[in-house]
């Protein structure tokens, strides 16, 4: 665990990509296998291992201390695995160099082979062997909440610097091996071959688009590129060899078993990328319905016939990277989807249908279409180097993405909580709301949460002032003072709004962000819960309304 350890503690304090980098190479070249892979798979969020939950953590440590001061100490330093590290008592009072440290991969295999009464005393005792540093590592694997600032990008860039290959080569690889991942490190360390893909039915890295920046099209030329909407629904990966059929997000989780009516449609084989969205395909001469609708058959492990009736999904396709067993992704744009054409054309017209071109000839005329798209479901475009290759990640040039303008909002802050990692020590995760008439009168109603979009100097501002102005606490979360005469306006940018029965307000933001802080506006001036609902019903005739 020490090594591991270390790296965690490291990595922490390492503010720069750079300095991580090293960091990281120099963990994977130094340590053995398998715990290299081991380390490797929790810092890149492929880890398996049996969960702890926090409230045995807590419960473990109150045997311990008193339940005041934990909670103080809890409170003071923000992060659950930091506390439980810094406070933890060894009631034995042994010398830990009486024991010896166990190995990451020892401690990861018992984990898992444990019985469910089994857990509470090897935790117990794991932490009793381990010095603060190691009781850290080992309760951030031990919760699953590993957040260290490093990305599993990150950590595939190290593989590449440690084995120099490219990180588009083991991005390809990744999702086709499993920790701890010995294949790779030979392959990398020049001791073996190339791990082979036993078949192409596995989830494979996406290309990303890059944000369209000022003068980023400038010096491109239109004829070069082509542009297709871009859909307000999830990215998802269809892939299928055999009888094997799966549907991924973008992320790489299976959720096949929330959308079987799309599933079982999947009649050829290959790999394909698209939209997610529920409502009527292209085809089927139906409207495409809202992201809030698509919501409701997100995150459910089994769907019930009325909800496949009542919000059927389907697959907008835009791209191709097997066709059967072929990998196409080294082929231009144009050739892939001159292949994906064919292959929606003999689908089930119910459940695909290809994403339609948008034609344009100058960079303005497309502007003026992204602005007012013909859809309300349309949240932009998205724009492809016609010769471009599909290459994993995003870089700048083959693809871009042009959404339309964010709505904004002046909202008052109300609520505030600790962030995480490194920012565990500042109030960083805002809920803002705005007035509302209430049958107790005009009041604030929440309406969204936050927690970026703000600057490290801004953030030492908001942290300062939810200080210096709680009025009451509920456990970590602290209420500041709003009203009409006292309170912090923030803008708040979001990509769209929808009605919701889920929130007291009625509405529900989607991917909001503090764009603004407004410390110059009195909280009276903050805007009011109906102009969000006049946002949705504008959004109905598209385009964010008008706001000074």
């Amino acid at each position: 665990m020490k090594p591991f350890a270390d790296l965690l503690d490291r990595l922490v304090l390492t503010p720069s990509r750079n300095g991580k980098l090293k960091l990281l190479t120099d963990y994977f070249r130094d340590t053995p296998d398998p715990d290299r892979g081991y380390g490797l798979a929790a810092i890149a969020g492929t880890l398996e291992v049996r969960n702890v939950k926090p409230a045995m953590l807590r419960d473990l440590t109150l045997e311990r201390m008193d339940e005041v001061l934990f909670r103080y100490s809890y409170d003071y330093v923000g992060d659950l695995a930091e506390t439980i590290s810094l406070v933890w008592d060894n009631e034995k009072d042994v010398e830990r160099s009486a024991f010896v440290q166990p190995r990451l991969g020892e401690v990861i295999t018992r984990m898992n082979s444990l019985g469910r009464t089994e857990v509470r005393s090897f935790v117990r005792d794991t932490l009793d062997r381990l010095d603060p540093s190691g009781r850290f590592a080992f309760i951030k694997l031990a919760t699953g909440a590993m957040r260290i600032g490093v990305s599993a990008r990150l950590a595939k860039q190290a593989l590449s610097d440690l084995g120099g290959k490219d990180v588009i080569e083991i991005e390809t690889l990744w999702h086709g091996l499993e920790p701890p991942y010995e294949s790779l490190f030979e392959w990398l360390e020049g001791k073996g071959g190339k791990p082979v893909l036993a078949t192409p039915a596995i989830f494979h890295s996406v290309m990303l688009a890059h944000p369209v920046e000022d003068n980023d099209l400038t010096s491109l030329d239109p004829a070069d590129y082509a542009a297709e909407w871009k859909w307000d629904g999830i990215r998802v990966q269809l892939s299928r060899s055999g009888e094997t059929r799966k549907i991924y997000s973008r992320s790489g989780d299976d959720i096949s078993n929330a959308f079987p009516d799309i599933v079982e449609s999947i009649s050829f084989n290959g790999v394909l990328d698209g939209e997610l969205l529920v409502g009527g395909t292209a085809r089927s001469n139906s409207p495409t319905r809202t992201f809030s609708d698509l919501q409701q058959r997100l995150n459910r492990k089994t769907v019930t016939a009325k909800m496949l009736d009542e919000y059927p999904a389907f697959i907008r396709a835009y791209d191709l990277l097997f066709d059967g067993e072929e990998d196409v992704r080294g082929h231009s744009f144009i050739d892939r989807r001159d292949r994906l054409s064919e292959i929606i054309e003999q689908a089930p017209h119910d459940r695909f249908d290809l994403s339609p071109l948008v034609a344009f000839s100058t960079w303005e005329e497309l502007d003026e279409l992204r602005t007012s798209p013909p859809d309300p479901v349309i949240e932009g475009v998205m724009i492809k180097r016609r010769d471009s290759i599909y290459q994993a990640g995003r870089m700048k040039g083959p693809w871009f993405k042009w959404k339309r303008n964010p709505y904004n909002v002046d909202a008052v802050l109300m609520y505030a909580q600790r962030g995480h990692g490194k920012r565990s020590s500042y109030y960083s995760d805002f809920t803002f709301g705005v007035w509302a008439e209430t049958p107790d009168g005009e009041q604030l109603v929440p309406v969204g949460k936050a927690y970026f979009g703000f600057t490290d100097q801004e953030l030492e501002l908001l942290d300062k002032f939810v200080r210096n102005n709680t009025i009451e606490r509920f456990g970590p979360v602290r209420a500041v003072r709003a009203d009409r005469e006292f309170g912090f306006v923030v803008e708040v940018a979001f990509e769209g709004i929808n009605r919701s029965t889920r929130h007291k307000s009625g509405v529900a933001m989607r991917f909001p962000r503090i764009s603004r802080l407004r410390p110059d506006k009195p909280s009276y001036e903050a805007d009011r819960l109906e102009t969000l609902v006049a946002m949705i019903d504008e959004s109905r005739g598209m385009g964010p309304p008008a706001r000074q």
